[in-house]
């Protein structure tokens, strides 16, 4: 932090003489210590992945899910403190409730946005409340085909094809840039979700990781929010791990003519 900063980053509710807000800066570097966490639009859904580290060998394989269900058939995935997490799949589940109730019908991932956009804002106005340690990406499905959104502390909300948060993101960015959302389908989505968060576990080799994948589209889910059955899961992580295999195939390949 600059000297132009001393003092200004006791309160979420003050800015700097140079127009930033120290707390909501601070906020995105809780976010940069959790686990990659990716979400790819396709032509025909949505995939949400997320690298779960395993801090301890006594944690319950499965459990603890850092994917989670919103509505029916919208996803959220995040990085950052898991029970700021929880707090914000709270209220968007209380969001699209209270659009249900009002008016008999499934709220739109946008619609869903603008509300959840407007209350992550709130908690960087205000002195007695800190902002949101996580950025959350949302997926869904309606009629008017898949959204791929991702908010951040600040209450910034935007849409993506492809979106990255956590440790691993600058690499996993990189790998999403890559492809053509356009013909990409959800099935070939999913092996490449866990490529890309494979990819992204470098910086954290040191650990173990659990894979979870989830998807929302109408022809596999039928609309709603799931996670991939378990056979397909299996073989994203083969297709993952596959380039490892080959990898270690070829420098094998190389001692062996040096020597």
């Amino acid at each position: 932090m600059t000297s132009i900063g001393t003092g200004y980053d006791l309160s979420n509710s003050v800015f700097s003489p140079d127009g930033r807000n120290f707390q909501v800066e601070y906020a995105m570097k809780a976010v940069e210590n959790g686990g990659t966490s990716i979400g790819i639009k396709c032509k025909d859904g949505v995939v949400l992945a997320v690298e779960k580290i395993i801090n301890s060998k006594l944690l319950v394989p499965g459990k603890n899910k850092r994917i989670q269900t919103v509505d029916r058939h919208i996803g959220v995935v995040y990085s950052g403190l898991l029970p700021d997490g929880r707090h914000f799949v709270n209220r968007a589940r209380d969001e699209a409730q209270s659009f249900k109730s009002i008016y008999k019908n499934s709220i739109s991932v946008p619609h869903l946005m603008d509300r959840l956009g407007i209350y992550v804002q709130n908690y960087t106005c205000y002195n007695s409340v800190r902002p949101f340690g996580i950025v959350s990406i949302v997926g869904g499905i309606d009629d008017n085909g898949p959204h791929l959104y991702m908010i951040e502390p600040s209450g910034s909300c935007w849409g993506y094809s492809g979106a990255a948060t956590g440790k691993g993101r600058q690499l996993a960015k990189s790998e999403l840039e890559k492809l053509n959302y356009e013909e990409l389908e959800i099935k070939e989505a999913v092996k490449l979700a866990a490529k890309i968060i494979h990819l992204a576990h470098e910086d954290n080799k040191d650990k173990d990781y659990e894979l979870e994948i989830s998807w929302v589209s109408k022809e596999f889910t039928k609309g709603r929010h799931e996670f991939v059955p378990d056979d397909l899961l299996e073989e994203a992580k083969k297709f993952a791990e596959e380039d490892d295999d080959e990898e270690e195939e070829e420098e094998e390949e190389g001692d062996e003519m040096q020597e």
